[in-house]
């Protein structure tokens, strides 16, 4: 499978997952660190496996549900995932995830920027949210940088506390 161009930023280049990817993959959801913020179970090599065929797969099946790797422009490795995906209210929501070793760079506010501007022009939606757990401070930071807070609520998938923001077109607009 080709490693399928979506878009790119000043940094970044967001494209389409690939099964070499598998180790890198593995490097984040196979991290403490990375995962507890979120919150989600760390995976083991075999669950990071299946979950990145899976995701794969969805490229075969045109999901709507969409997830991307986040290359480095400098040396193309992977830094993280990214995603436009349905929140609980059939809304589109922002999804993204760094390895550790790429944090603390602006990646995460570059990532959101990208995907809310990919989201508004290229696939025309009016409005997109954003959740993080309310303990996960600097996700919140990012989508406070860009959208507005909507309201806090159990997320019964994860059995956390969220926190939503939104963002309409005609703000972003504006901006």
């Amino acid at each position: 499978m080709s490693k399928q161009l979506i878009f790119e930023t000043e940094r970044l280049v967001f494209r389409q997952f690939s099964p070499v990817d598998k180790d890198s993959f593995f490097d984040m959801m196979g991290n403490p660190k990375v995962m507890q913020p979120i919150p989600s179970p760390t995976l083991t090599r075999g669950e990071s496996d299946l979950q990145l065929h899976e995701i794969l797969t969805l490229y075969k099946i045109k999901s709507e549900k969409k997830i991307w790797a986040v290359d480095l422009k400098s040396n193309f490795e992977m830094i993280g995932l990214s995603g436009l995906i349905i929140n609980n209210e059939n809304e589109n929501e922002i999804a993204y995830r760094l390895r550790e070793k790429y944090w603390k760079h602006g990646y995460g506010t570059e990532i959101a920027a990208g995907l809310i501007k990919y989201g508004f022009k290229k696939l025309h939606f009016d409005l997109i949210t954003g959740d993080a757990y309310i303990h996960n401070l600097k996700s919140i930071k990012i989508l406070e940088k860009f959208m507005f807070f909507n309201k806090e609520f159990f997320n019964e998938k994860d059995n956390c506390l969220d926190r939503r923001y939104k963002l309409y077109k005609k703000d972003w607009l504006k901006a």
